[in-house]
């Protein structure tokens, strides 16, 4: 056997265990998203496997996309109302991302999230822009399927939209981070207490959330707090525990979800979801980008006092621009100095 061939079939190893992988981690998702008591069994307020798809699409490529297909049939095929609706909605299912992780790519994303621009690009085209063709989709498909009435369609639209979104902007950027994951060195003692608090503040909000105080609103200070101190690898965990907290009220009927329908806990779950996925990308985002400027002008900075000593010495006049370095009233002329008169 060559070299080349072997290296072909190390490839298509390598890519069927990815597909898998994907497969698997897709469809165990999926089965903890369905557990959502809020509109079990048909569409649910976060949906876990799309953001897994798009990461796993930007992390290691387009070529992961069967797993993707292979996911969704697995998740779908008890809950469509036939072969023919549960094969529709795998389809979008599987267009939703691959039209995401084509918008980002067009876009110029980086997966390291450490610019404004990749986490705009994150909301509103990958969430936003690319999960409407799932939910346009699926709702479509039930309706023509009869398993969904006219006047459920628009509910049951932007359920799914909205769904499908919150798993982008809530577990896509915790897979990214935990994509480069390492454990830091050098830090001081100081800062790990300080995660540890965090930590514990996080799970402090989410117990008194979940125990019948309306007080959501606690969820927003431990997010600023994580995205100006530890950006992007500390807001994207703490959003997703406070929003999974907030789900598990909305389920229980407690806090500010008590006493209130459907559509109106749909509603106030989905506004506070999405405005906490917002503040954690946003904010970590200028945070990460300001202080990369930071370094960055340090760095110019640096050069330009090593350039302006070297000058003083007399040592490198030679490598300025033209006519930099000359003293008051000379110019150049002809390879030569001269004074003006």
């Amino acid at each position: 056997m060559t070299v080349a061939r072997r290296e072909r079939l190390r490839r298509a190893g390598v890519a069927a265990l990815d597909i898998c992988v994907v497969a698997a981690l897709y469809y165990g998702s999926a089965e903890m998203g369905l557990i959502q008591q809020l509109v079990r069994g048909q569409v649910t307020p976060l949906w876990p496997p799309t953001g897994i798809a798009l990461a796993s699409l930007l992390v290691r490529g387009i070529r992961v996309w069967p797993g993707i297909t292979l996911g969704a049939l697995l998740a779908n095929v008890s809950l469509g109302p036939s072969i023919p609706a549960v094969l529709a909605i795998v389809a979008g299912n599987t267009l939703a991302p691959v039209c995401s992780y084509a918008l980002l790519r067009r876009a110029g994303f980086r997966v390291e999230l450490d610019r404004l621009r990749d986490a705009l690009a994150l909301i509103f085209l990958g969430a936003f822009a690319g999960m409407l063709v799932s939910a346009t989709t699926g709702s479509a498909t039930l309706a023509l399927a009869g398993a969904l009435t006219a006047g459920r369609f628009w509910p049951t639209w932007s359920v799914w939209w909205t769904g499908d979104a919150m798993g982008v902007l809530v577990v896509t950027p915790v897979l990214l981070v935990l994509r480069s994951a390492h454990r830091p060195k050098g830090v001081p003692p100081s800062r790990w207490v300080e995660g540890l608090l965090l930590v514990a503040a996080t799970v402090c909000v989410g117990l008194i959330e979940t125990g019948g105080t309306p007080l959501l609103f606690l969820g927003f200070p431990l997010l600023i707090w994580a995205a100006f101190r530890f950006q992007l690898a500390g807001a994207a965990p703490c959003a997703l525990v406070v929003s999974t907290f907030a789900i598990a009220a909305a389920a229980r009927g407690a806090g500010p979800f008590a006493g209130h329908d459907l559509l109106t806990n749909m509603i106030t779950l989905q506004a506070f979801n999405g405005s906490s996925a917002l503040t954690a990308l946003v904010l970590s985002a200028a945070v990460s980008e300001r202080n990369q400027s930071q370094k960055e002008i340090a760095r110019a900075c640096g050069q330009l006092a090593e350039m302006v000593a070297k000058v003083a010495t007399g040592g490198h006049l030679a490598t300025l621009p033209d006519g930099v370095g000359l003293k008051d009233g000379e110019e150049e002329h002809g390879g030569r100095t001269r004074r003006q008169r």
